[in-house]
């Protein structure tokens, strides 16, 4: 098994490695949607919908997609867009959180399948133009997420003792969840002094938050993008609970599904960019 993770994740990294070096933003677009994509099938097979069902709705969200690519919309989205998918996530998340595995699958499927064909849509938008405005900001919030997830795991193993949604994934605790603030705002201190004595191709999310939203400010978003990234992974264990399923699919080989791989990210990039933006 360690094995396996271990050339699945080097193949990942060099595909990504190339699409990073190619010229302009399109290959790395291309190389997200197909990931995206893959999600919308897996999102599809966890809301009961057939084989068929689930490939045209992968179809579907790549068809949107690469409408959106050749819109010029990575380059610049619609007015409003990341705000709304906000919205979206906040008011989606507490219907979904206070309803439980139980109350998940009594909603209409096809009111299922359309929230997240939206939420994958808008997150693959929200990380093709994270691209576009550069890589330092675009890794700074693959970055949160990841320390926020290794953080809150470690503190969670040392200090957990409370749990936070035991019906949903019952191995995390509330003070996982603040030991992944802590990483973050560690990590924001450190990206904030390297922008200032580097010159890299744009500031990172951390350093357009304290700009845009003062110290104060800055601490309250970075706590927001620290809750959405739990509330993403729990998303997505509920939905796997109210599945009975374990990964999301089997498309990568030792790591489970690609929703398994993402679930963090999705709410992230588009309240990222919103706030960096305010």
């Amino acid at each position: 098994m360690l094995r396996q993770r271990v050339i699945t994740a080097v193949v990942l990294l060099l595909i990504l490695i190339a699409s990073l070096a190619a010229p302009g933003p399109a290959w790395f677009a291309m190389l997200t949607l197909v990931l995206l994509a893959a999600a919308g099938w897996e999102w599809g097979r966890l809301n009961q919908a057939g084989q068929a069902a689930s490939i045209a709705m992968a179809l579907l969200l790549a068809a949107a997609c690469g409408a959106a690519l050749f819109s010029g919309w990575v380059d610049q989205a619609p007015a409003g867009a990341w705000w709304l998918a906000a919205l979206l996530w906040v008011a989606g998340s507490v219907v979904a959180l206070r309803g439980g595995p139980s109350a998940w699958p009594q909603l209409p499927r096809a009111a299922r399948w359309a929230l997240g064909l939206v939420m994958l849509w808008a997150a693959w938008l929200a990380i093709a133009h994270a691209h576009v405005v550069g890589l330092n900001f675009m890794f700074s919030v693959f970055c949160l997420v990841w320390a926020a997830d290794i953080c809150a795991y470690f503190g969670g193993r040392a200090f957990g003792r409370r749990k936070l949604a035991p019906a949903i994934s019952p191995g995390k605790s509330w003070e996982g969840v603040w030991s992944g603030l802590a990483g973050v705002l560690l990590l924001a201190a450190a990206w904030i002094a390297v922008d200032r004595h580097w010159v890299l191709d744009g500031p990172s999310l951390y350093s357009r938050l304290l700009d845009t939203l003062g110290p104060v400010g800055g601490v309250f978003a970075l706590l927001a993008l620290t809750a959405m990234s739990v509330v993403g992974d729990l998303i997505e264990s509920l939905v796997k609970r109210a599945a009975g399923a374990k990964d999301s699919s089997r498309l990568l080989p030792g790591h489970g599904g690609v929703l398994d791989r993402v679930d963090a990210l999705l709410p992230v990039f588009p309240i990222a960019l919103a706030l960096a933006a305010a």
